[in-house]
């Protein structure tokens, strides 16, 4: 497994040196490398009662990302999914504790247990005031006898910062902090598991199978669950955390990414998430990477219950840059597009024979879809047959609205639905080629003459030309085959033909394709060359 590091044995103490030196001077850290390894505040006031978390490292930007301001005062940081030893936290206590006193806040693995109640028995001892609060949120396993401490850990963090930064006592501080511990829910969910640094990536999931009730140090789940739409996993979750929940009360929910998931991804979770509560949510934290582990594809959601004096605690301000402020849920009424977007409109009209050949189209741009994404994929971004068949779908939605009995204008507004439902380059170009056959098509319509219209212009706005290893190379030849007089079959399969030959092209010179290196174009088809030749085959079935 390729990763970005210099060695496994420097890995967290230089990937700690990397967070100091982008702090703006708000973090320091105490000269005990490689066996101590403690992040604190530059900033702290002893008067007030400091909070030290931490654990193994691993789970970042938890725990020295939540150093500053409003949250922690220290983090102690271990090997990674280690716990700290005992003289590292310590030397963490001692460091920041003054007369007000100490809090830890450790998550419930027996590692971290011992060696903070080792730490704070001996700093007891050394005349220091220290009090500890477990974390265990995890709800996996209904009846657990010692449940997990997971992401939830973050909330007390946060409530019990806001408490010591305005002066409370320690006794009110760890009070509060045992509220939110006893009161807070986490259960997680992941397609995989994670990259241990300099060891083999590990595979124990079948392709249609995902893990509910995970931990965060690459643990397995507590059982194994079908793989669905995010919507029924998140449905799951909710009720899970449901059951754990008083009757009735509003929550905080936090959305955490264990490391591994695309934003795109987590927003689609979010908003499942959102959906599957029964009960009123009233912050949303997240969706954020804050506890992760490692580049673990998965993510976790948190819920406190909620009363007044809980969420002011949640809302206020806080310094460390990687915590992500609590907002509130709510729909939001999409605004009316501005009435010169919203394209042309056209009288809708028939004719079953042109329906006929943009249904078999439709359908050959849809079955091709994952044989063309699977093209794109190796040397582009592998979306070509998603994008076509998005576009297919939407132009089979809207057939009754087509002026299909008038050759132009159907072409016409074709091109402006694809320039609205297609992204990217491919969209706009498809919507040139199609605009300039409409425009020369004539009625009736002169086929061949319109194709040609078409791919003169999409040559003039798009740059490419034949032999640039682009859908030129399928469409002129099957162009030229219909102005020599020979039939759609004949056409379809110029157009296969020209298809086959980019894969030979090792040098693009248009599109995405010209950025990637030869030996990884050779012996692949150009995606956009094999879409026209799905397509004009489909209409020579026709």
């Amino acid at each position: 497994m390729k990763q970005f590091m210099n060695s496994r044995e420097s890995l967290v103490t230089e990937a700690i040196d990397g967070l100091l030196r982008t702090s703006g001077g708000k973090l320091a850290r105490l000269d005990g490398y490689p066996h101590i390894r403690v992040v604190i505040r530059t900033d702290w006031d002893r008067a007030k009662v400091a909070l030290v978390s931490g654990g193994g490292s691993g789970h970042e930007p938890s725990h020295a990302g939540f150093v500053g301001q409003g949250m922690l005062t220290a983090a102690v940081c271990g090997d990674v999914f280690a716990s700290p030893s005992v003289d590292a936290v310590l030397a963490g206590i001692l460091a920041v504790t003054g007369k007000a006193g100490c809090l830890l806040i450790v998550k419930n693995y027996t590692g971290d247990r011992l060696n903070f109640g080792l730490a704070a028995e001996r700093a007891r001892a050394l005349g220091r005031d220290v009090e500890m609060v477990i974390v265990a949120d995890d709800v996996a396993i209904p009846g657990a006898p010692r449940p997990r401490g997971l992401a939830g850990t973050l909330l007390v963090h946060k409530v019990a910062g806001h408490l010591a930064r305005a002066g409370a006592s320690l006794a009110e501080v760890r009070a509060a902090a045992e509220r939110a511990a006893r009161a807070v829910v986490s259960i997680g969910i992941s397609l995989s598991s994670c990259t241990i640094p300099g060891q083999p990536a590990e595979s124990r999931m079948g392709p249609a199978e995902v893990e509910l009730g995970l931990g965060i140090h690459g643990e397995p789940g507590a059982t194994l669950i079908p793989l669905a739409p995010v919507r029924e996993l998140a449905a799951t979750l909710a009720a899970r955390l449901e059951t754990s929940l008083p009757p009735g009360a509003k929550v905080a929910l936090l959305l955490n990414d264990l490391g591994g998931v695309p934003p795109i991804e987590m927003a689609i979770a979010a908003q499942s998430v959102l959906d599957a509560m029964t009960r009123e949510v009233a912050l949303v934290f997240g969706p954020e990477r804050l506890m992760t582990s490692l580049d673990m594809k998965g993510f976790s959601v948190s819920a406190l219950p909620l009363d007044e004096e809980l969420e002011r605690a949640l809302l206020s301000e806080v310094g460390p840059r990687a915590w992500a402020p609590g907002r509130r849920p709510g729909a939001v009424a999409p605004l009316p597009l501005p009435e010169a977007s919203s394209g042309r409109s056209y009288a809708a009209s028939a004719h079953p024979a042109r329906r006929a050949i943009l249904e078999r189209i439709g359908a050959a741009c849809i079955a091709a879809q994952a044989e063309l994404d699977a093209l794109d994929a190796k040397i582009g971004d592998g979306d070509t047959g998603t994008t076509l068949a998005t576009a297919a779908r939407a132009l089979l939605r809207d057939l009754d609205r087509l002026p299909l009995g008038d050759g132009a204008a159907l072409c016409a507004a074709i091109a402006d639905r694809l320039s609205t439902v297609m992204g990217g380059s491919s969209g706009i170009l498809l919507s040139i080629f199609v605009a300039a056959m409409g425009a020369r098509a004539g009625e009736p319509p002169q086929w061949p003459a319109a194709l040609r219209a078409g791919a003169v212009a999409m040559q003039r706005y798009g740059g490419a030309q034949e032999g640039d290893r682009t859908l030129l190379d399928a469409l002129l030849p099957a162009i030229q085959a219909l102005e020599a007089g020979q039939d759609l079959a004949a056409s379809a399969h110029a157009a296969r033909e020209g298809a086959a030959r980019t894969a030979a092209m090792t040098k693009a010179h248009a599109g995405r394709a010209s950025y990637v290196r030869e030996d990884a174009l050779r012996g692949v088809a150009d995606p956009g060359a094999t879409a026209v030749a799905v397509i004009l085959e489909a209409l020579a079935r026709t």
